[in-house]
């Protein structure tokens, strides 16, 4: 759960799973996401939105993993993995991967290099029949420790080999150890699942569902434009969730909208929403579709009447 990196800066320390953090002694990783936003009408801006506690309990903190597969950007989406709050008994599986890709909901704990007789000893205590998940509190390295040692659901591509390695081959519960650059881990696997896809939906097939008068019971809309857009083009029933306004809406997402009905986000072009769909996706809603081509691409392949900017 490394990152292929092993250089350790003042402000940049990439611990053995997640991304970077401000600083090396904390081993400090807010498991922020960065992403690319476009927004037209202005300059690109710079926006870093503080990690906070969503309804879905995300772990904050989640040290040693790495999405190093992803863009570099200039706005930061708060944590895009995982529940905290499972204990090691209470593992579950939400369906066997049956040939696609996994993602796995991992827990750990670390200590140094030279800790080896300490990590023996914590796992003959889990195997005795203590938490995985208590000992992380008390003696674990990774600032994860605080959540249990929750590391939230992780794939392949995002860890160093070592940990990836441990975690894609340990049996489901069971508590395994494996060493990295940066010491001994604990890890434990508490359920798997198949990796989500993000869909898109073409103008056209926008245009074909908006007709359906019972779009509006059926679908949820989101817009993630800023409101000075919105006023140049819209459409009838988009609800308008500005990206820059993120840190206002985004802890009440679950709560506002219904995680298991389809739900359509569109920007302009097609970029920003699709970094928001992949976040809601995170947030455990399962019929998201993307706006292909934004707006835009509705006025030109749609309806000529919608201004273009």
């Amino acid at each position: 759960m490394l990152s292929r990196s092993s250089s350790f800066t003042h402000h940049h320390y990439i611990s053995s799973i997640t991304s970077a953090s401000p600083s090396p002694l904390k081993l400090s990783l807010n498991l922020l996401h960065f992403f690319p936003i476009s927004s037209s009408p202005k300059p690109q801006q710079h926006l870093h939105l503080q990690s906070f506690n969503l309804s879905t309990n995300f772990n904050s903190k989640t040290s040693f993993l790495c999405n190093s597969n992803l863009p570099t950007s200039s706005f930061a989406l708060s944590s895009m993995l995982g529940h905290s709050s499972f204990k090691a008994k209470a593992s579950f599986s939400s369906g066997s991967s049956s040939g696609g890709a996994r993602e796995l909901l991992v827990q750990h704990l670390l200590v140094k290099g030279n800790d080896l007789q300490l990590l023996v000893e914590l796992q003959k205590r889990v195997n005795e029949g203590e938490d995985l998940s208590d000992l992380a509190l008390e003696y674990s390295m990774c600032p994860s420790k605080d959540d249990g040692g929750m590391l939230g659901w992780v794939k392949k591509g995002q860890m160093v080999p070592e940990f990836e390695e441990a975690a894609f081959s340990a049996p489901l519960n069971k508590v395994v150890r494996c060493k990295t650059q940066f010491g001994w881990h604990l890890l434990q696997v508490l359920s798997e699942r198949e990796e989500l896809v993000l869909q898109e939906i073409q103008a056209d097939e926008l245009h074909e569902r908006l007709q359906d008068p019972s779009v509006a019971e059926e679908v949820q809309l989101i817009d993630v434009r800023e409101p000075d857009e919105v006023a140049r083009a819209s459409l009838p029933g988009f609800k308008v969730l500005p990206l820059q306004q993120f840190g206002s809406w985004g802890p009440e997402i679950t709560t506002k909208f219904d995680p298991e009905k389809e739900t359509f986000v569109m920007c302009h072009h097609g970029m920003r929403s699709l970094q928001v769909a992949k976040w809601l996706q995170s947030q455990g809603f399962k019929k998201v579709f993307n706006v292909a081509g934004g707006i835009h691409a509705y006025a030109v392949k749609v309806d000529p009447s919608i201004p273009t900017y």
